[in-house]
Order: structure tokens, then sequence, then C-alpha cells
């Protein structure tokens, strides 16, 4: 793997409608949803945290695989789908392999095996749709493409167990995991947005206060919150009024433990009214959480009051993200507290953007990333002398910060930085995430021997 350790990490592909989502979900023992409310834009690969008897380890869900050629293998990391393919086999120490047991072998089925065959990875079929026992004889079919093959059912929990137990068996030994710290939670927004009432339907009782008066919240509280294994730490923080010659002492440290939250957070949900749309507060916050470099999902509230006026998502959400464009790399979700309408996808969705957030990115995968954006778009010249880009590493996640190292710093423009993080969102996802990318002059091997 390109001289980096082994991961404790699975990936799952196969062409389209096999059902590598519904296996994905039934491993992991729930459903996870990459949140987006235009069809046909849901990302192509989720990284999600997953037990198995009690051990612990990444799985990938990928986009379905559609034609495979030559061409389309040389731009398999430009590509949309085959590129989160291809970053995910090469991530993966273990692959699963869907296939349709019901339509038996197909030549797209052939066509992924070959790529598999190349990646040197160990890879299991899992012959899924095996509803029942009678269709287990189907299986052999597959058997041609030279994995070992498990007859499946995700959708009725059949032969799970024994595929997920060879699986497990070519996973590298587990380190000793530390405690897991809860994942924190801020939710800001303007006075009266619903926060309170957001976190209290979550909390499925009357945690916070809530009331109609703007400002009820004056201090930030923080509420212990778990689901199952995965524990969270939820902090209501006072709604942020503008600034003004009027405001009184309580709302000026209002606003900064509101501020403080956003530092303090992990991931930070900016709850907007539907029925108000986005305002100059909302926009002053989405900057304090972009100049934050915290993990972002934005939430439309009280989206019941909004359907009476007849507007639709699909209307409202080109406005919104007109208005808060330098968000846009955030997902967005419309909620009613009061309803309960998407409050369970509203923590799907923060458990998706805490994932990117602490994304890591393999050396390899990043570098040919970096290559093929220099090669399609090349770097600025400044006076006649062009910017080189010699190699990426990533240096940290939490946000993931990306070092490049180049000939001439000067010469690495704003321009071309977003134009490379743009790059780096189409082939890793990092939704919701910020990307911290550095330009760093290239360390001289003079220089570096002398001071050893």
């Amino acid at each position: 793997m390109e001289n980096e350790a082994k991961k404790r990490m699975v990936a799952i592909v196969g062409r389209p409608n096999v059902g590598k989502s519904a296996l994905f979900n039934r491993i992991i023992g729930r459903r996870v949803s990459i949140v987006h409310e235009e069809c046909g834009v849901t990302r192509d690969r989720v990284v999600c945290e997953a037990e198995w008897n009690e051990e612990h380890f990444e799985l990938i869900d990928t986009g379905g695989l559609g034609t495979i050629d030559s061409a389309s293998a040389r731009d398999v990391i430009v590509d949309s789908t085959h590129a989160q393919v291809a970053i995910a086999v090469e991530d993966a120490t273990a692959i699963i392999f869907v296939v349709d047991i019901t339509t038996g072998l197909v030549p797209m089925d052939e066509e992924v095996a070959r790529i598999l065959h190349r990646s040197g990875r160990a890879v299991f079929i899992a012959a899924n749709k095996a509803d029942n026992a009678e269709r287990d004889e189907l299986s052999s079919d597959f058997e041609a493409l030279g994995f070992p093959v498990f007859p499946v059912s995700a959708l009725h929990a059949r032969g799970v167990g024994l595929l997920m137990g060879a699986v497990m068996e070519e996973l590298p030994e587990a380190e000793a995991r530390e405690k897991t710290e809860p994942l924190r939670v801020a939710v800001v927004g303007r006075p009266n947005s619903g926060k309170s009432s957001y976190i209290n339907r979550l909390l499925k009782n009357d945690r916070v206060i809530v009331s109609e008066i703007p400002g009820t919240t004056r201090d930030s509280v923080e509420i212990p919150f778990s689901i199952g294994s995965r524990h969270y730490q939820l902090i209501d923080t006072a709604g942020v009024n503008r600034r003004n010659r009027r405001s009184g002492a309580v709302e000026h440290y209002s606003n900064l433990r509101a501020e403080q939250s956003i530092e303090s957070a992990d991931v930070v949900v900016l709850l907007m009214d539907a029925t108000e749309g986005p305002k100059l507060q909302d926009k002053k916050l989405a900057a304090k959480i972009l100049d934050s470099k915290k993990g972002c999902v934005l939430m439309v509230n009280k989206w019941d009051l909004a359907e009476d006026t007849e507007i639709t998502q699909t209307q409202y959400e080109p406005a919104l993200r007109k208005g808060m464009s330098f968000l846009n790399f955030a997902p967005l979700l419309f909620v009613s507290a009061e309803s309960g309408y998407n409050i369970r996808r509203s923590i799907e969705t923060i458990d998706y953007v805490a994932a990117q957030v602490g994304l890591k990115l393999t050396t390899g995968v990043l570098n040919r990333v970096i290559q093929d954006a220099v090669q399609r778009t090349p770097p600025p010249s400044v006076k006649g002398r062009p910017l080189k880009i010699y190699y990426a590493t990533q240096t940290g996640e939490r946000p993931v910060r990306v070092k490049l190292f180049v000939n001439n710093t000067l010469r690495a423009t704003a321009t071309y930085k977003r134009y490379l993080v743009n790059q780096l969102r189409k082939a890793f996802g990092l939704e919701g995430a910020p990307v911290d990318l550095r330009f760093a002059p290239r360390p001289r091997p003079d220089i570096e021997k002398n001071r050893k």
C-alpha cells in the first residue's frame, strides 16, 4: 500500500443495483444516508466506523460502477464514481465485491473482477439476494471470477456472518482503542430559530427550556446524548443577535459564548428559520464556522410552516445556496423540530460530516488527484515563472490539513488554491469538512544534510 501501514478498512464495490448500500447498512446495523436534497447528487463514497463481534474497523460504501474500458480506466481518479471506487480500493485491506445472484454472472461483473485482481487486495464475493436456501446454489456461477463466494441476503441477514468472519480474518490486528471522546456538536443560530426545540426533539424530552420569547437561552448549555454506542455532547447556544450600541452586557457575553462554542465543537449545526430565510447574522455565523475550520451542517428548521406557503425544497435551496455560497460544501437538510420531520436523518448527517472531518487521505491517491488537477489546469505563472507542485501530504485531521511542497510559495494564488480544494472535494467527498490547504517550499537535500 505504497509503504503505508495496512488499515482496518473494508470497501464494498460492485455494479449498480446489486444491493451494496443494503449490505453496508446491514453490516453497520443502522441506516446511513448521505444527505442532499437534489436527486442524482448523492456522494459515491461513504466512510463509516463499524463493529463486528466487538472488533472495530472502517467500512466504505461506493457508487455503482458503470461501463469500464481502457480509456475510462486511465481517468479513474478524475471521473466521479470511478474516482470514489479507486480511492476506496486503494485505501482498503479487504474488498467485498457484491453481485446479484438473481441475474447471474454478467460482463460488468467480469470487468469489475479484472480491476480487483490488479489491486492485490483480499476480495470476497457477496452473492446478494440469496433470500432462501434454494438460491444458494446459484452462487457457484461466480466462482469463475477467481474469488471466494458467499451467498448472502442483505435484506434478510442470511450468510452475512460467514462473509464477515472471512473478511475480519484479513484485517490487521487492532490497536488498543483509547477511550472515545463524545462528538461535540454545537447548535447555533439566530434567536428563536428553534435551537432548543431541535435539541429537545433529539432528546425526546424537555432537557432545555423552550419559549416563544427570543433569547430564552442566555448561556451555552452542554448535554450528554447517546444513540447506541455513539456518544455526543450537544451544545445549545444562545441566539446570536446583531451587536449595536443598545446591546447589553448579557447579550454581549451570550454572543461571545456562542462563538466559543463554535471553537470548541467538532461539528457545528447552523440552524435557520425556514419562514425568514438567511439573514445577515446567519451569514456572520457561517463565516465564523468557516474561519474556525469546523465541520458544518446547514439545517433549515420550521419546514412544516414553510410548506404552508407551497414552496418546495427544490425552489428554496438555490436561493439559500446563492446567499451563502462560501458554505456550498456543507450538506443542507430541511427539518421540523415541531413535527419531527428529518430529525433522525439530521443525526445521520452529523455523523457523516464528523467522519469527513476526520478523514485520512491515502498519500498515493492524494498525489495522483493533485497531479491530475495540475495536468488539466496548469498552475499560474508569476513574471513568466510557473508554480511547480512537487508532492502533497496530509498533515492532520479536524480539519483536514494538506501541505503542498512547491518551488515558490509566492506563485501560489488564492484562485488556484480554491481550484485545488475543489478538486480534492470532487475526489474525496469531504462534505461539510473544511480543507486547510497550505503551500510550503520543498526541502533542499543539501540543507537537510547540513542540519543532521
